[in-house]
């Protein structure tokens, strides 16, 4: 037993305000890691103070300190880490000096940590029932009978629905959004009175965030307290209280959330608020501060190449169905059709499990169809055996939501961009560098990262060696799934403006797949919405966020969160 199990549950509701105690104290916090040439200094001098019941959002962009500064409090920053503090306290006890054993006893039970990579947390070979009944387990919470009801009633809880066949599969099996989910509720299983949810909602469709947050705010009014990590600062503005924001480790600002948010005085702040993308930015710039390159279409555009007049991309009536375990079957996508023009961009929204993405995975023929084809080119497609196909793969092209899982991790960025060059007009070693330096240049990136391997590079580089790969084949047609929902929204400002400038100047087309309405609603021309497998509804950004006509599409717009609702 530590010193913070004997720590009552302080119940803020039959207190006077003024007399509750913070939950969590930190003073002075400077965080550093040991390098061979010294310590490298990632967070300094952030403090403050969270009262149960209230939500404390960090936010900042990638590699602000936000992160560690969140997993100080749980004493998971690393072996090479140096935490130094005046006071780091949780219920009053200080914690600087805790020893292995005594943070498992506080991990779990006085604190839930939810991590964002869910894939990588929950372990692959087990099933999440069996994961959130560990958590329970090793703290002695109950029999076997009554964990069984507390796991289904946390899946739930968390928005997962058919508890019982989720709870008997493996990571591997969920949808991202239902791993999350999973995470989730293995973290809060012992109703720890602290959580700290590090981008809890990334990977989650506007419906299931709804849910989560719902589950994060009856959590608040029941007393916990709450640290949220979030580049969404929608979510922040629907949850936080208290607002603190990072960059280059130390705290730039920090306040009432809605006076932050409404009005705030540091032009960091101002330049995260003014990239959130939404209606009201389309045919604007996100990020108009920071330069964008200059594109050269004809040095891109590479050898001499046919242009088809008519739709780049034609969907004709597609149906892919699945196997299930025990003999079922999954109609993943059911009919579905769509064109896409030149130079535009056609988004697909949708929860997860919608077949967004199996459609994107059809559309480039990655997955056979049960029925209907695509066209490319005005040419056929799917229908082509994949030995025909070969030729063709350089003009359409994909970007995934992780990069880092879809390259080589053997190979630098030289190594990346050179082997997307095979087949095209570039052959001479001559003709590939120049090609690879167009191409770091077009992604606004420094000739220093072709030395770099793909886990030395920041979220935000990551994608844009992923889009430069994406390019280095000059392709008529670039499938976004998911490209933009791990980054940061300044990041993500960033990178969707360089798409609409690759779009302008190369005439590309993009298929955008994402289940974050805000993105859509700025980048494209043509909407899809669907819902298990069919699309329910499709139009113009405006028709459909403004004026929906299916209670689907209603749905999800009205669970849309901005920083004004």
């Amino acid at each position: 037993m530590t010193a913070l199990d004997t720590v009552p549950f302080v119940d803020e509701e039959s207190a006077e305000a003024p007399a509750v105690a913070p939950r969590v104290r930190v003073r002075g916090l400077d965080v550093g890691f040991r390098t061979r040439t010294g310590i490298r200094s990632v967070v300094r001098g952030v403090s403050f103070d969270l009262a149960p019941g209230r939500c404390l959002a960090i936010v900042g962009e990638s590699g602000s300190g936000k992160s560690v500064t969140a997993r100080s409090l749980v004493g998971l920053t690393g072996p090479t880490a140096q935490v130094v503090a005046e006071a780091i306290e949780i219920d009053g006890v200080d914690v600087r000096d805790l020893d292995p054993r005594g943070w498992r006893a506080l991990r779990g039970r006085r604190i839930g940590f939810i991590l964002q990579d869910a894939l990588v947390s929950l372990d692959p070979l087990r099933p999440v029932g069996r994961e959130i009944d560990e958590a329970l387990r090793l703290h002695g919470a109950g029999d076997r009978r009554s964990r069984r009801r507390r796991v289904l009633e946390l899946l739930r809880a968390v928005g997962v629905p058919q508890p019982e066949r989720r709870a008997r599969q493996r990571p591997g099996e969920l949808s991202g959004g239902l791993r999350q989910r999973a995470l989730i509720a293995s973290a809060i299983a012992l109703d720890p009175p602290l959580v700290i949810a590090d981008e809890p909602t990334t990977a989650l469709d506007v419906s299931v965030q709804a849910q989560v947050l719902a589950q994060l705010a009856d959590m608040k009014s029941r007393g916990v307290s709450i640290v949220l990590i979030s580049h969404d600062l929608s979510v922040v503005a629907h949850l936080a209280d208290e607002v603190l924001v990072m960059r280059g480790g130390e705290v730039v600002e920090q306040g009432d959330a809605r006076t932050v948010l409404a009005d705030p005085r540091h032009p960091y702040t101002r330049s995260l608020i003014a990239a959130v993308p939404g209606g009201h930015t389309r045919s604007t710039r996100l990020a108009p501060d920071v330069e964008l390159p200059h594109i050269d279409a004809t040095a891109l555009r590479g050898a001499a190449r046919v242009v088809h007049d008519g739709p780049v991309l034609e969907v004709a009536h597609l149906s892919k169905r699945f196997r299930t375990p025990g003999g079922g079957s999954h109609l993943a996508v059911d009919d579905v059709s769509f064109t896409l023009d030149r130079g535009r961009t056609l988004g697909i929204v949708g929860e997860s499990g919608s077949g967004k993405s199996t459609t994107a995975r059809l559309a480039l023929a990655l997955e056979r169809a049960d029925a209907g084809e695509v066209s490319l080119l005005g040419q056929p497609w799917s229908a082509l055996p994949e030995s025909r196909r070969r030729a063709l793969r350089r003009r359409i092209s994909v970007v995934s939501q992780d990069p880092l899982s879809s390259f080589d991790p053997r190979f630098d960025v030289r190594q990346l961009l050179d082997d997307a060059l095979d087949g095209t007009p570039f052959r001479t070693t001559a003709a590939r560098e120049a090609r690879i330096r167009e191409l770091l240049a077009q992604v606004a990136l420094p000739d220093e990262v072709l030395r770099r391997l793909p886990s030395q590079l920041s979220g935000g580089q990551r994608q844009r060696v992923a889009i430069a790969r994406a390019l280095a084949a000059s392709p008529d047609v670039i499938v976004l799934d998911e490209a933009v929902s791990a980054l940061d929204v300044s990041v993500q400002a960033q990178i969707l403006d360089l798409l609409v400038a690759l779009q302008d100047a190369l005439g590309i087309s993009y298929l955008f797949i994402s289940h974050d309405l805000g993105v859509i609603h700025h980048l494209s021309d043509h909407i899809l919405v669907m819902k298990d497998g069919v699309v329910v509804e499709e139009g113009d950004p405006d028709q459909v966020f403004h004026r929906p006509t299916h209670p689907y599409t209603r749905q999800l717009v009205d669970a849309l969160l901005t920083l004004e609702n």
